[in-house]
């Protein structure tokens, strides 16, 4: 089970509003590695939203982003996803797979309610 983290491996920064300007700013202090890829991502977001006349490629954007800062803003979450994902990809039965995947579950989730509290 996942649990919120205390004050001693607290966020490095607040939670940002779910806005491209917010968002960026947040990826820019936390991970700035990733600039390009947000950057990209809001490019492809927009042609899709302008190419099928809806916004939903636009808040898939807002989400994704949303939960990769809730995430990233705990160095603790963030080095235990990736961990997983290492032990997903290396694993080579079936139950290390499901035991991991799970976890990581566990940690999209805690992300995605972050964002939409």
């Amino acid at each position: 089970m996942i649990e919120q983290p205390s004050a001693a491996d607290g966020p490095l920064i607040p939670m940002s509003a779910l806005t491209p300007a917010a968002l960026r700013a947040a990826v820019a202090q936390i991970a700035p590695a990733q600039l390009p890829s947000f950057v990209e991502h809001l490019g492809r977001a927009v042609e899709q939203a302008a190419a099928q006349s809806t916004i939903s490629p636009l808040r898939t954007f807002l989400q994704w982003w949303g939960e990769f800062v809730a995430i990233q803003r705990y160095p603790a979450r963030a080095a235990r996803l990736r961990e997983l994902e290492a032990e997903a990809e290396q694993a080579t039965d079936r139950e290390a797979v499901r035991s991991a995947l799970a976890e990581m579950r566990q940690i999209t989730e805690l992300a995605h309610h972050e964002i939409s509290a």
